[in-house]
């Protein structure tokens, strides 16, 4: 199948997805991760419709963002001395842990841009291997980076850890307290309206528990080889 092809398969499933919890498939958005695949990859997406695209690594996105005029998400893990770049590039951060990373990044935001859209990674599941804030960080972290003037926090990200088995209701176990934790902070924190959760394997279970953005590679773009 070509690259439109799954980019009508995937929206498809997202459709179905939200019709399946009476949500609005305009509430779900598509990010399409383009990490390691070619400029030619994303123009073939871009033909297809697709406007936002997430990258991992700094060095290998530049190149595109130059390139290509779409709507760039960075999704990789931030070094301090790699913010002036990201804050210059990308419209959106979806990987935000450090209350350091974050005021540089607002500081380094060109006046002529838009405000920076920022996701807080959290760790869900407390798994040691994997990034992000504690779920008991989160709050303390919203309260120190309140003041930021060109840096939005707009919600959560996070990456669970994969369900021990097949049902439905353990794969959206994580997804749900990401949920729960986004509702428990809105009435102080009301720009907290995303949540960018869910991939591939799991897109419906994350859209039946509230997902605002999906990050899709595997399902667009193909196995990476």
């Amino acid at each position: 199948m070509s690259i439109t092809d799954n980019i009508d398969a995937v929206d498809s499933r997202i459709r179905s997805a939200c019709q399946a919890v009476g949500r609005a498939p305009s509430d779900v958005r598509l990010l399409a991760v383009s990490k390691t695949r070619t400029h030619e990859d994303v123009e073939a997406a871009m033909v297809a419709g697709q406007v936002d695209f997430g990258e991992n690594y700094l060095q290998d996105a530049l190149s595109k963002v130059e390139r290509l005029a779409a709507t760039w998400h960075f999704i990789g893990a931030i070094q301090s001395n790699k913010t002036r770049l990201i804050a210059e590039n990308f419209s959106w951060v979806h990987t935000l842990s450090s209350v350091k990373v974050a005021k540089r990044l607002d500081t380094q935001r060109p006046d002529h841009l838009p405000v920076l859209n920022t996701l807080l990674q959290v760790n869900i599941d407390n798994d040691p291997a994997k990034s992000g804030l504690s779920v008991d960080d989160v709050s303390g972290f919203l309260a120190g980076t309140r003041d930021l003037e060109r840096l939005r926090i707009c919600g959560l990200m996070t990456i669970p850890a994969r369900a021990q088995a097949d049902q439905i209701t353990d794969i959206r176990a994580p997804f749900a307290r990401l949920r729960e934790l986004r509702d428990s902070l809105r009435s102080d924190y009301p720009d907290l309206t995303h949540l960018s959760m869910g991939m591939s394997e799991d897109l419906e279970a994350a859209i039946a528990e509230g997902a605002t953005w999906v990050r899709i590679g595997t399902a667009i773009f193909g196995a990476r080889t």
